[in-house]
């Protein structure tokens, strides 16, 4: 298991967040992929003391969630396109800090300049994302090892392993459940029927080694060729 992460030290205005063995440290996230929210929404229900309160799949859901939550640690995606220094002045005034899922390791310490506190990527793992949300409720910043992060992708073998296995159709399917589309969903963009979706699946589960939609799609993002070779099946 990865835990791939480097601790920087917080600036000396920060607000340090404390919370003890009976407070529960409530988390939003937010994110358009419903699949990555739903899998670190898995990783983070195992921990005792860590609660997801609220998720949002743009902007003026999280702006909401924000108003009705006095969460302590925002999880949010770069691609939501949200303007951060007014997320900065909502997070302020609830006294949260901000994670943000960035899409490029060089833009990481440019987060941290603009107020965010936390920097992961898609592919992180869930040990490094619980370390994450822990050390910045404590006041300290985190950025994702990008190092690793690079080195994983560009020897990404499983990856190309599993494409090799997949036929075409079957890559698309694999690209809508990323997306978050159900088996029924699926079969009408495809013009099939539910049945055979299923049947598709189950042989998709096999080649790739996964028991479930949840975990196919949990290893379609950490395996960055897998995710390009879906995309670029070329479905809307």
């Amino acid at each position: 298991m990865r835990s791939a992460s480097q601790a920087v030290k917080p600036a000396k205005s920060a607000e340090v967040l404390t919370f003890g063995k009976a407070d529960m440290l409530k988390i939003i996230l937010a994110d358009n992929q419903a699949i990555f929210r739903a899998g670190a929404a898995k990783v983070l229900a195992v921990e005792d003391d860590l609660r997801v309160v609220a998720q949002a799949e743009n902007g003026e859901k999280l702006e909401s969630a924000l108003t009705s939550f006095r969460a302590g640690i925002v999880i949010f995606s770069e691609d939501l396109g949200l303007d951060l220094a007014k997320l900065n002045e909502s997070a302020k005034k609830s006294k949260t800090r901000l994670v943000i899922v960035a899409d490029n390791p060089e833009t990481a310490r440019g987060f941290l300049n603009r107020g965010i506190n936390g920097v992961i990527y898609r592919n992180v793992s869930g040990p490094a994302l619980v370390e994450c949300v822990r050390k910045v409720a404590k006041g300290e910043n985190f950025i994702q090892d990008s190092q690793q992060t690079l080195a994983e992708s560009d020897a990404d073998a499983v990856g190309a392993r599993v494409v090799d296995r997949l036929t075409a159709k079957e890559l698309k399917i694999v690209a809508l459940i990323v997306q978050g589309y159900k088996n029924k969903e699926i079969a009408t963009k495809l013009g099939t029927t539910e049945q055979v979706i299923k049947n598709y699946l189950r042989n998709v589960y096999d080649k790739i080694g996964v028991s479930d939609r949840l975990e196919l799609a949990l290893f379609t993002i950490h395996h960055r060729i897998l995710m390009q070779a879906a995309t670029a099946t070329g479905v809307n």
